[in-house]
């Protein structure tokens, strides 16, 4: 969390990072505080170059805001930063991993390919808001 600022300068600049309330400092500590250990920050000369926020549900793990500052794009650092989370999730016992990709973002999906994500066609992503979201005729476990 120190590096917070920094890191979501990083994804502002991003192309691609869709950015929202659930980015906001008190929510990504939570994330962080979840996930110990888990995301990622690559570090140059002192200043946050890239970051990926990385964590898992307990089955999947799942990558988020992979972002790297402009002028260091296509030197490795992006691919670095997943491998660390990815053995990082190995170790944790996660056998595999998802992320996010907006589908009209050519150049994320272009790296996602080649260092070895495939996409998968067969999955849609669907979403809505927590609030009033419980039923009456359940009981938690």
């Amino acid at each position: 969390m120190a590096d917070y600022d920094e890191v979501y300068a990083i994804w502002k600049k991003a192309d691609g990072v869709g950015l929202s309330e659930s980015d906001g400092r008190e929510s990504i500590a939570r994330y962080v505080k979840r996930n110990p250990g888990l995301s990622q920050v690559a570090v140059c000369g002192g200043r946050v170059i890239a970051a990926v926020l990385c964590g898992h549900d307990g089955r999947r793990g799942y990558l988020h805001h992979l972002a790297v500052a402009r002028e260091w794009r296509f030197k490795g650092v992006g691919r670095a930063l997943v491998a660390a989370c990815l053995e990082n999730l190995h170790a944790a016992g996660i056998p595999k991993c998802n992320l996010f990709l907006f589908a009209s973002n050519r150049p994320a999906g272009a790296f996602w390919r080649r260092v070895g994500w495939a996409v998968r066609a067969d999955l849609r992503l669907v979403q809505r808001g927590t609030a009033r979201a419980s039923s009456p005729c359940l009981r938690s476990c």
